[in-house]
């Protein structure tokens, strides 16, 4: 089976991990893009999707509040359309899963992230999403929630 992670984030990511391999995007530039990245995933194995449940932070600004929430409605919608099941996972849950719990500290998951995928460049836009996609591989794996 393969997973893959989002970080819907604008400027977040979108990995797939499947049988030890592992891909991952920075999010597209387009909306387009970012479906076809999607789509590409699709191919692998009939993934199942864990998307970051998101909420509006303080002191976001209204104006980025909406845009972060029409990215994630927008790709809630990509998935159903491509047809790849998915959950949605808190920060806190997949954080504390994987005894990474950044508060808020960016390079916090990225190291954490690039010591569980040493063989791949990881930046700020993609440490959560390879994060979010080990988070379901792993709690499949050993058949529990990550609750």
């Amino acid at each position: 089976m393969s997973f893959i992670g989002i970080d819907p984030g604008m400027s977040g990511g979108i990995a797939l991990i499947k049988d030890g391999s592992t891909v991952v995007a920075k999010m597209g530039v387009t909306e387009r893009d970012t479906y076809e990245i999607l789509q590409s995933y699709a191919e692998h194995d009939k993934p199942f999707a864990y998307i970051e449940s998101v909420h509006s932070m303080p002191k976001q600004g209204v104006a980025s509040s909406f845009k972060f929430g029409v990215n994630y409605g927008l790709l809630r919608g990509m998935l159903i359309a491509i047809g790849i099941p998915f959950e949605t996972v808190t920060p806190l849950s997949w954080q504390r899963y994987l005894r990474c719990q950044s508060k808020g500290d960016k390079n916090v998951t990225k190291a954490k992230a690039q010591e569980l995928f040493p063989h791949i460049k990881v930046t700020h836009s993609t440490a959560d999403a390879l994060l979010i996609a080990e988070y379901g591989r792993r709690i499949n794996e050993n058949g529990n929630s990550g609750s």
